[in-house]
């Protein structure tokens, strides 16, 4: 009997017809077409965004993405041997993101750059009104201007010195987002409190940070050529203790060492006013960020640690794309069959940091490996194949004021940037 049962459910399944805007068995005649109104998103796609599942409503969405940075970093005239030619995999990370339940959006990613694995991102964020939403995990702290930008974006290799006074990754809860049409930008979050530059996954103390943000785009709703300026400031403050983060210039090498046994113990705050202007193919983006720390050194004795570091980056595209804070987007992809080579924008940035004068006075830092300036220029071309891929040429020169024994300054540290990146 289970025999004949499953024949003929086999038979009724080979020879039903097929579902509605589904394709049939070979040789069958096509569906009739769906009317305008009731057509839907295609639950499966691949495109420059990445691979997306989704339900007909839209009310579930699955899309998986991710970017590789493979980097060279190359320097010369390093007399003190401080530095390392080296290639690398800068950035490593799959990005698995989506909708569930129609306002409720979630992002995973890991990154196995760099030869460890580390979860940058893992959050929920519920977004029923884009006026106010709510992200709770781990994410951004709403803070750098730059550091907020996609690494997939940035204009150089590695980011300018301010991103190494404002926090990176941070764990808690925020309320964010636009009001006005997208002219005003907010975020307010309590967070566990990450280190200068720095990320956690977990809280070292009770104390916890406030972080905030505000940003402005008064033209963006009308077509005024200032429709892309954008201007705010962001800040933190929190008690804290635990130990203080690295610091590092550009090419990586650390500039200020910090003496065992200091470690955060109080108040700190930070605030970074910023500015963002796109016009055609004209870029510029400007920030600055100071940090005030109360620390204490190994005998107990506690000081105020004060860091300030500031940049300013201008683009321009050479070849008629537009400039944006998302990078460009070249109108005429990679094809030479067409005699199409993608998009060229050239670059170039100032940047400087203070941190080591108050910081060797009080006693912090090792004077002979710590430097109290570092100023630094760069130029760069960014070529955008297409919106997949990207190739990436830098020099930067950093002069360091001390950081050497017998109180001389450090040699200048000349390094060449090299990335190939593929995004999807």
């Amino acid at each position: 009997m289970r025999t004949v049962i499953l024949a003929l459910v086999a038979t009724a399944v080979l020879t039903a017809p097929p579902l509605r805007g589904q394709d049939g068995p070979a040789g069958s005649p096509a569906p009739a077409a769906l009317n305008p109104a009731e057509k839907r998103t295609p639950p499966a796609s691949a495109s420059a965004e990445g691979f997306v599942m989704q339900s007909e409503s839209g009310d579930f969405r699955l899309q998986v993405r991710g970017y590789v940075q493979f980097d060279g970093r190359f320097f010369s005239g390093d007399k003190g041997a401080l530095a390392i030619d080296t290639f690398a995999l800068r950035r490593v990370r799959p990005i698995v993101q989506g909708t569930v339940g129609k306002y409720f959006d979630f992002n995973v990613t890991p990154d196995f750059g760099g030869g460890t694995t580390v979860l940058q991102d893992a959050y929920l964020d519920v977004h029923y009104s884009p006026k106010a939403r709510i992200r709770v995990g781990k994410f951004k702290s709403p803070v750098g201007l730059e550091r907020l930008q996609s690494a997939t974006a940035i204009t150089f290799v590695e980011r300018a010195f301010p991103t190494a006074i404002v926090p990176n990754r941070d764990v808690g809860i925020q309320l964010h987002g636009e009001l006005a049409g997208g002219v005003v930008a907010y975020a307010a979050a309590l967070l566990d409190g990450a280190p200068d530059g720095g990320s956690v996954d977990f809280d070292l103390s009770d104390g916890k940070d406030l972080a905030g943000r505000i940003f402005l785009s008064p033209f963006k709703k009308g077509n005024s050529s200032l429709k892309d300026l954008g201007f705010g400031i962001a800040g933190t403050t929190g008690k804290q203790a635990g130990p203080l983060p690295a610091y590092r210039s550009n090419g990586q090498v650390s500039i200020i060492t910090i003496l065992t046994g200091t470690t955060y113990d109080g108040t700190r705050k930070r605030y970074s006013p910023q500015l963002s202007f796109y016009s055609g193919s004209f870029g510029l983006l400007a920030e600055y960020a100071q940090s005030e720390s109360k620390v204490k050194k190994a005998d107990g004795t506690r000081v105020t640690l004060e860091g300030k570091a500031w940049q300013a980056t201008v683009t321009v595209a050479l070849t008629g794309d537009k400039a944006s804070h998302a990078g460009v987007r070249p109108t005429k992809p990679f094809d030479p069959g067409k005699g199409q080579w993608g998009g060229i924008e050239l670059a170039a940035r100032v940047n400087g940091i203070e941190l080591g004068s108050e910081a060797i006075s009080a006693g912090l830092v090792d004077p002979t490996k710590s430097v109290r300036k570092a100023f630094a220029w760069a130029v760069g071309v960014n070529w955008s194949l297409n919106r997949n891929v990207k190739q990436v040429v830098d020099f930067e020169r950093t002069s360091f004021t001390g950081g050497a024994t017998a109180g001389k300054d450090r040699d200048p540290e000349n390094a060449i940037f090299i990335r190939t990146q593929i995004s999807f």
